[in-house]
């Protein structure tokens, strides 16, 4: 049936934009607010939206942003998919199935972003499209009286002030735009992108401040990092100042102006806790403190990638190991990646294209895409069962070669 229902889908109109954004919403337990309620937002791309109809009611919804991702070595185009929904009463007739392939296909066929990704809702969805969970992030959480910088950490001659949004958006955007393309799993963030990461709507706050902004100068001028924060008041019963900090955004472009960010955000009064939102599971922060162990929290998945063109992706990324291997890949999904691929490359340079060599490894797309930001191992994916090894050290080789110095994160939801 998902055959059939590939022709009906179509985008969505300005017009429909209520009826859609009610729907999608609806499907994820939500009631649409915000400014955007009548008309589109500046960030979504309608003409890239699919939708099905059903007697003239919207049943499903779907939809890309065009991003660019970091990747290891380099930034490439990526189709950021979004507004993944089914109504409950078309479940199960392959409405889902229908509108990845009809993505993935266009996506291909119009040789458009050769890497896909996507936030899941839920884990066991997306895998049989051939996405895998490539970053992780941490909800980290600590008591302040245990979260002191190291005695030896460096925070230079600079300086950081409370600023307005004003000041802090350009600065931020600056910085931002610098770091983001060393650590694969970021996106980029044009004016858009900070309309809506900036915008502050109070019934969004959940009993928290406005969010407040700090950047770090030196002694040039020149911006160097920023942070961005709210603290969420709470008195205990005996009278005693029992705030969060809660902490959503901190970047710089240097050791120094890191800590320094940070050691403001620790000096915060009348707060007892620390949360830091999405914070990389490797953040830097945990070696700058006295007890690595007072910054604890959870790692679960997040950034899930597709590489939509098996040579367009492997060529695009950089390997800081020389690797020269023939990959046998399975992906029935999007059959014109399914065969075999030699990939050859170094910190410098990178070629795939198909062959007809006998493979090294034989693995499955979603494996492939897991492993492509750097974060997961081939050879973790081998101990599973995942990956097969059939050139004894090949596994060894391609682990090693598709890994990365940066641990993948992606901030941004979408």
């Amino acid at each position: 049936m998902a055959d059939d229902l590939y022709d009906q889908l179509r985008p969505a109109t300005a017009e429909e934009w209520p009826g859609w954004l009610n729907t999608m919403v609806g499907a994820f337990g939500d009631t649409p607010s915000g400014p955007y309620l009548d008309s589109p937002p500046p960030t979504a791309e309608l003409d890239r939206s699919l939708g099905l109809w059903d007697d003239g009611r919207l049943v499903a919804t779907s939809g890309i942003y065009s991003r660019t991702l970091s990747v290891p070595g380099a930034v490439v185009p990526c189709a950021a998919v979004t507004w993944v929904t089914v109504a409950p009463t078309h479940r199960r007739r392959g409405v889902l199935t229908a509108m990845m392939r009809r993505q993935l296909t266009e996506l291909h066929e119009q040789e458009r972003e050769p890497v896909a990704a996507l936030w899941a809702s839920e884990a066991p969805i997306y895998g049989r499209f051939g996405y895998g969970p490539a970053t992780t992030r941490a909800e980290l959480s600590g008591p302040t009286h245990r979260l002191r910088l190291r005695p030896d950490v460096d925070l230079g001659t600079g300086r950081v002030d409370i600023v307005e949004d004003s000041a802090f958006r350009p600065a931020a955007g600056a910085v931002h735009d610098a770091v983001r393309r060393f650590v694969p799993g970021n996106m980029d963030r044009d004016g858009r992108w900070w309309d809506r990461l900036l915008r502050d709507d109070p019934a969004e706050r959940h009993g928290a401040t406005a969010r407040r902004y700090l950047l770090h100068t030196e002694a040039d001028g020149t911006v160097s990092g920023y942070a961005a924060y709210r603290v969420k008041s709470r008195w205990s019963d005996t009278d005693q100042p029992d705030g969060t900090l809660v902490v959503e955004d901190v970047r710089a472009t240097s050791t120094p102006a890191y800590a320094s960010l940070w050691k403001v955000l620790l000096s915060i009064d009348l707060v007892s806790t620390v949360q830091v939102k999405r914070a990389s599971p490797d953040d830097p922060v945990r070696h700058l403190i006295t007890d690595p162990r007072a910054l604890t929290g959870p790692a679960l998945d997040a950034l899930w990638v597709r590489l939509v063109d098996v040579g367009r992706a492997l060529s695009a990324r950089r390997y800081p190991a020389r690797i020269d291997l023939v990959l046998e890949v399975r992906d029935p999904f999007c059959p014109w990646n399914d065969g075999r691929w030699h990939v050859w490359g170094h910190p410098s340079g990178a070629f795939c294209d198909r062959t007809d060599r006998d493979p090294d490894i034989v693995l499955g797309i979603e494996a492939l895409s897991a492993a492509y930001l750097g974060g997961t191992s081939l050879a973790t994916l081998q101990a599973a069962g995942r990956v097969t090894e059939i050139s004894p050290g090949a596994v060894t080789n391609a682990s090693t070669a598709f890994g990365w110095p940066v641990t993948p994160w992606c901030p941004d939801d979408f």
